[in-house]
C-alpha cells in the first residue's frame, strides 16, 4: 500500500454511479486516481496508475470485469481488486474470486460498508457481502478436498517443496535462490502444480497447501 492515502480507482460502466462512488471515496480521504468504464480502459489504466485498490463492477460490456480482475492482478501484484457488482449470484462471485478478487460487495451495501470495505481490502483482508464468504470458503474447501472419485492429484516431491515455499509467501526468485534452481524451472514447477490441482493462481495454490497442512516444514 502506498504510504499516506489508500489510492483507488473505480471501474464502472454507468457514468453517473461511477462518479459518485469516486466522488464520495475522494470526500473520505482516498486518492482516487482513476476511473474506466470498460475491461481493457480499467487495465491499461490500472498498469499505469498502479492504485491499491481497484473497485471493480462485472459487466463491462464485450469484456466482463472477471476479464479485467485476471489482467490486473498477474500484472500488478501490490494491487488488490474489490468487485462491487450488483449480482450476487454463486457463480458471479466465484468466478471473480478466481479471477485474483479480494473481495466482493453488492451494489446494495451503504456508504459506511464501502469505505470499511475498501480500508480492509487496501491492508488485505478478503472482504465479502455477508453470506457470500461462506460460499467462497466451502468452495475452497471442496477444491481443497479434492476429486470426488478420492483420487488425490499426485505431485513430485519438488513440486511439492515448490508449493510449500509458495504458500509461505516466497516469490519464484527468492524460491530458486532458496532451491538452487533457476527462475524459470520454479515457473514451471508452480504452473504443473496449477494444472494438476485444477487451480487457477498462487493464492488458490497457497489456500490448497494450508488445507492440506503444506505450509509447514515436515517432520525429520
Amino acid at each position: 500500500m502506498t504510504e499516506g492515502r489508500i489510492s483507488v480507482m473505480v471501474v464502472d460502466d454507468h457514468p453517473i454511479w461511477r462518479d459518485g462512488v469516486a466522488r464520495d471515496l475522494s470526500e473520505r480521504g482516498f486518492d482516487v486516481r482513476a476511473t474506466a468504464g470498460d475491461a481493457p480502459s480499467a487495465v491499461r489504466i490500472a498498469r499505469a496508475v498502479r492504485p491499491d485498490v481497484v473497485l471493480m463492477d462485472l459487466n463491462l460490456g464485450a469484456e466482463s470485469g472477471v476479464d479485467a480482475t485476471r489482467q490486473i492482478t498477474a500484472d500488478l501484484a501490490a494491487t488488490r481488486v474489490l468487485v462491487l457488482s450488483a449480482s450476487g449470484e454463486h457463480d458471479d462471485v466465484l468466478e471473480a474470486v478466481k479471477a485474483g478478487a479480494s473481495g466482493y460487495l453488492v451494489k446494495s451495501a451503504s456508504a459506511e460498508e464501502l469505505v470499511a470495505a475498501v480500508r480492509r481490502t487496501a491492508a488485505g483482508d478478503a472482504v465479502f457481502t455477508a453470506g457470500l464468504a461462506g460460499l467462497v470458503l466451502g468452495e475452497y474447501r471442496r477444491m481443497a478436498a479434492g476429486p470426488e472419485d478420492g483420487a488425490t492429484p499426485r505431485l513430485t516431491d519438488r513440486e511439492t517443496e515448490v508449493l510449500r515455499l509458495v504458500a509461505k509467501g516466497l516469490t519464484a526468485r527468492q524460491i530458486a535462490d532458496r532451491l538452487v534452481l533457476s527462475h524459470r524451472t520454479v515457473e514451471n514447477h508452480v504452473q504443473s502444480t496449477l494444472r494438476k490441482l485444477q487451480l487457477h493462481n498462487r493464492v488458490e495454490l497457497a489456500r490448497y497447501a494450508i488445507e492440506h497442512g503444506l505450509d509447514t516444514e515436515p517432520e525429520q
